[in-house]
């Protein structure tokens, strides 16, 4: 069956990527870049009122990542620098990257100047026959995708130099 490029992506598999660390995840939720619409009410030279909608600060700022637990310490490591007071070294550019059935990239979202807000262990229960899930919160300050069809990001990753 020939690979039609216009077909829906089915979601398989999701890594994250940063500071030299990956980890594969099965559900993440948050990618998003949402502009709030801010209203504006004016008078035009004909004294006719008019109103002027316009994009808000840009939201889209936390994502959430979901795995089956693992033995990797990689992430509450880095959640342990931002609980000591080491933001500055905790923060870190990364990407999303997702891939399909034969582990290929079939899309990517960079972000700036992440951090760990929250980290979360499995819930456990000895009658339950679940996998234990592993939930990792960050936030960041700048998202956008990369692909084809799409213009170079003239974002920069370090955006306080």
């Amino acid at each position: 069956m020939p690979n039609r490029s216009g077909d829906p992506v089915v979601s398989f598999q999701f890594s994250l990527e940063l500071n030299g660390m990956t980890g594969y995840f099965t559900e993440v939720t948050g990618i998003l870049s949402e502009s709030p619409v801010a209203t504006h009410k004016v008078v035009t030279d004909a004294a006719k009122e008019v109103t002027i909608q316009m994009p808000g600060r840009t939201d889209g700022d936390q994502m959430t990542f979901k795995r089956g637990l693992t033995s990797n310490f990689e992430f509450w490591a880095w959640r342990e620098l931002v609980i000591t007071g080491n933001l500055q070294q905790a923060r870190a550019d990364g990407s999303v990257v997702m891939y399909d059935r034969e582990y290929k990239e079939i899309r990517r979202w960079n972000f700036i100047n992440a951090w760990p807000s929250k980290i979360a262990g499995p819930q456990i229960a000895a009658d339950s026959g679940d996998f234990a899930i592993e939930e990792l919160t960050i936030v960041h300050e700048g998202m956008w995708a990369d692909g084809p069809g799409l213009s170079p990001s003239t974002r920069s990753p370090d955006i306080y130099g």
